[in-house]
């Protein structure tokens, strides 16, 4: 038999509320909404905590699911009826929570030489940003990052480096090889003729300064692709 959505909590029989699940079976085995459920406790007259939760995972204008928590800002999640202020913090410290996880759990894996642990690392970072944005990874004589910022914010399909302005940077540290990884905001990693001729004009410029560009990365929707993986760094593109 259906369950009226607007059911509170305390009417739900006892296997069926988050809190008493997830005492009984483990958080385990709750779903993505029973687990936002009980972090939100009450809901709001009319719509319990999981109807709450369901809403906020499933917005009717976006892709549902984990994924979508991360996209939104405390302003938006107040506009949700049965979201003050408290709850919309609690709500941004837990995406903010999940990305340093992600973060910490790839940290272990990082390994310069390896386009995949740099891609792993730094997904969390890039994969929600709504533009473009390029970083620059700074690497020493033993590969090890000593700097990294973010060079440019383009729109959400274009980002513009100058390759002098990227090298200045480079100089200061005294970098002797450097990365470049952006996302693309579409989800989709695959290089655009842009992103090739950056690739292009920033390699002939290392190798009249003498500082290496290892690799561009671009970070797409938990996908990344390694142009130097395909091949653009030796002239045959895969």
């Amino acid at each position: 038999m259906q369950r009226n959505e607007n059911v509170t909590i305390k009417e739900m029989y006892r296997e069926e509320r988050p809190y008493e699940k997830c005492e009984q079976y483990g958080a385990e085995n709750l779903t993505d909404a029973e687990l936002l459920a009980v972090l939100l406790r009450t809901g709001t007259k009319g719509e319990n905590s999981l109807r709450l939760a369901q809403k906020i995972l499933h917005p009717e204008t976006d892709r549902g699911g984990l994924v979508n928590l991360p996209q939104w800002t405390v302003e938006q999640l107040r506009q949700v009826r049965g979201i003050g202020k408290v709850k919309a913090i609690q709500i941004r410290c837990l995406a903010e929570l999940a990305r340093r996880m992600a973060k910490a759990e790839a940290l272990e894996g990082l390994d310069f030489s390896s386009p995949n642990t740099i891609a792993r690392y730094y997904m969390e970072d890039m994969r929600h940003r709504q533009k473009e944005v390029m970083k620059l990874l700074l690497l020493n004589t033993k590969a090890k990052l000593i700097g990294a910022s973010d060079i440019s914010v383009g729109t959400v399909n274009a980002t513009l480096v100058s390759p002098r302005e990227l090298f200045l940077e480079a100089l200061k540290k005294n970098a002797v090889s450097i990365i470049l990884l952006h996302n693309h905001p579409s989800g989709d990693p695959t290089p655009s003729q842009e992103d090739i001729l950056l690739t292009q004009r920033v390699r002939k410029a290392g190798d009249l300064i003498g500082i290496e560009l290892l690799d561009h990365i671009i970070i797409g929707d938990n996908r990344y692709i390694s142009l130097r993986e395909k091949g653009f760094f030796c002239g045959n593109p895969g």
